[in-house]
């Protein structure tokens, strides 16, 4: 469990889960991004501070990150030193690969949970620093599952 880093929702109103969560639980934000994946524009933040983070995804019909039914929990986030061998790993395990960005160039997969109705998101760890530059610069490497014990 130490390399879980974030909890994620996907919402069809990003600003009014944010509100939600700030008058709630006294959440605070960062600023939301545009964002694209292949044919996909989408809407991502993340909240400010330290891991484990909550991170709200607003994309389009269609995408991996579909909220037009209705906002869900989505999925658990968490660091991986080896993307591929996580993949295999997880999909060995019986938790089927469901969407890989690595076909758009970024370095994460989901793969689906159906004990918790939701997806487990490995995310290789050569992309931390550049996901701390954006969400938290003043934070601390985050521990990685170590895929090659």
């Amino acid at each position: 469990m130490t390399a879980f880093y974030h909890v994620c929702f996907v919402v069809p109103d990003v600003e009014k889960a944010m509100r939600d969560f700030e008058s709630s639980a006294g959440v605070e934000w960062n600023e939301p991004q545009a964002a694209r994946l292949g044919d996909w524009d989408y809407r991502i933040v993340f909240t400010k501070g330290g891991a484990p983070f909550i991170e709200l995804i607003e994309g389009p019909p269609g995408s991996p990150w579909d909220a037009s039914a209705d906002a869900r929990f989505d999925h658990l986030g968490y660091w991986t030193s080896s993307l591929e061998t996580g993949a295999r790993r997880l999909a060995g395990q019986g938790l089927p690969e469901e969407f890989s960005g690595c076909p758009y160039g970024r370095a994460f997969a989901y793969h689906r949970m159906d004990s918790i109705g939701a997806r487990i998101e490995l995310v290789d760890a050569s992309r931390q620093p550049q996901f701390l530059e954006t969400w938290n610069p003043a934070g601390a490497p985050m521990p990685a599952i170590d895929e090659h014990p």
